[in-house]
């Protein structure tokens, strides 16, 4: 498999992974060949890894490897022969020539176009012409900007004529948590109901004050795992929700003069609050749902807790309006690797705005937790040593560490696909095992993407490579609005 100079033996001694954080990279070989592989210091030189033919291009082949932070060396194995490419960086190495980069996250606009272009490499510009003219000319399908403009001003009137009001169902209940509920109350009661968050109600305010998350409970836990924290297992078994609020507002620093918290105003809409509107508190605020709220008086005292309102709701509305009317909407019928919409596995050399990461089943869980706060992501693709899809971790999943007190084991002890069990044998009754792990290809026009996406419990898609499920990239109802408001 090796020739007898790359002795991956020896290298897995000397090249080791800086972690278990990965990050996708996308490698390109430009130059032709009947079977083409790659392999390098990211896999210990100990595995060569096939690369595909891109269609209709007999001379362009691409793979995704996942890679750890660091500078990396590698090769291509060409039709039984070690060769670099001369139009990427390289250097002389322990092998010979070999090609090198260097895997940082960067920051960087990301409103391009996506297209299946080496654009990193320096490729022939001829080759690159004639991909780009034919990518676009069959993606685009000659969608001008005014074209553009004006499926997403249909959609903005559409959103703009219907309520909130349209999305309360006929019947249903909806959960709410005092905030003097013990902390380790409310999460378990978070994960018998199979909910990721719920609106807080303060007796003495006579209204409703926040809400409760999975980004909270694991906030705690890392509090928890901090030796200089003030917080104990023992007093989070009395440990109320309002305390937990107002020490995180002090670590936050989000406290006035006298040391006080800065109470925070509920983002709710009201029943008669148009779709547009309720799409856009959602955006703004960062958080999955907004609390449809009424109240009788003009003070709004005595306020109802009607509904929760969510993304994939109104998306539904979208595309039970709209799905038979999409060739008046061109929009609706591109590919979505031709549009700006999603996070994508980023080529060597190509920076992006937003963090891109995967984690191995046996990496430990704090480390999934602290890249779920620190990269501000909701949640994280899990792949095999093929860098195919396995399974999600989100932030919802947190909250199955509730059952059996899980969360007092150490986190760096408990792997993630162990944490993934305890999710998946609590069975919860609002999100089966295949609506979590959803996925979809990068040739999937955007109405496809957006009918999974309004399907209850689905947050987001995880594209793969057709036949392989290399993960590709990840669109969520967030990008999805965020493309179609404009």
């Amino acid at each position: 498999m090796f020739t007898s100079d790359m002795n991956p033996v020896r290298d897995a001694g000397r090249v080791t992974t800086a972690g278990t954080v990965l990050f996708p990279i996308q490698f390109t070989w430009p130059h032709g060949g009947r079977s083409v592989f790659i392999s390098g210091s990211f896999n210990r030189w100990g595995e060569l890894v096939p690369m595909s033919q891109v269609e209709g291009f007999p001379n362009l082949f691409q793979a995704v490897c996942a890679v750890s932070h660091g500078c990396h060396e590698f090769k291509f194995l060409v039709d039984g022969e070690w060769r670099h490419d001369e139009r990427q960086p390289h250097k002389n190495g322990e092998y010979g020539i070999v090609n090198t980069f260097d895997a940082q996250p960067a920051q960087a606009p990301q409103v391009q176009p996506r297209l299946d272009v080496p654009n990193n490499m320096d490729v022939d510009p001829g080759l690159v012409h004639r991909i780009s003219a034919v990518t676009l000319n069959q993606a685009m399908q000659r969608i001008s900007e005014e074209d553009v403009q004006a499926c997403r001003y249909r959609i903005s009137v559409f959103l703009a004529s219907h309520t909130a009001y349209e999305l309360l169902p006929e019947s249903g209940k909806v959960v709410a948590l005092d905030v003097d509920l013990p902390v380790k109350q409310a999460f378990h009661i978070l994960s018998e109901q199979g909910i990721a968050l719920a609106p807080l109600w303060d007796f003495s305010k006579g209204k409703f004050v926040g809400v409760l998350s999975a980004l909270d409970f694991i906030l705690i836990l890392r509090e928890l795992g901090n030796h200089g924290s003030n917080l104990t297992e023992e007093e989070l078994e009395t440990h109320t929700i309002s305390a937990w609020k107002a020490g995180k507002a002090y670590i936050n620093r989000q406290v006035d003069g006298h040391g006080r918290p800065i109470p925070k105003p509920l983002f709710h809409a009201g029943p008669c609050d148009n779709l547009k509107d309720v799409a856009f508190k959602i955006l703004q605020t960062g958080v999955a749902i907004v609390p449809v709220i009424h109240s009788s008086s003009e003070d709004g005292s005595f306020p109802q807790l009607l509904h929760l309102a969510s993304l994939s709701e109104i998306l539904k509305c979208l595309c039970r309006y709209f799905k038979h009317c999409s060739g008046s909407l061109p929009i609706l019928q591109l590919p979505i690797y031709a549009i700006p919409l999603g996070t994508w596995v980023p080529r060597i050399g190509e920076s992006s705005s937003r963090p891109f990461a995967m984690l191995r089943p046996t990496a430990p869980l704090s480390s999934a937790l602290n890249m779920l706060v620190q990269a501000q992501v909701s949640s994280i693709p899990i792949v095999d040593d093929n860098d195919s899809l396995l399974d999600i971790y989100s932030r919802s999943d947190i909250t199955a560490l509730a059952k059996g007190r899980a969360y007092t084991h150490n986190l760096n002890e408990m792997t993630v696909y162990q944490a993934l069990q305890l999710g998946q044998d609590s069975n919860t009754p609002y999100e089966t095992r295949s609506q979590r792990c959803q996925m979809c290809l990068r040739t999937d026009t955007l109405l496809k993407v957006m009918e999974q996406l309004a399907n209850p419990g689905v947050r987001r898609l995880v594209i793969v490579e057709a036949g392989s499920n290399r993960v590709e990239g990840i669109v969520s109802l967030t990008d999805v609005f965020r493309f179609l408001l404009g």
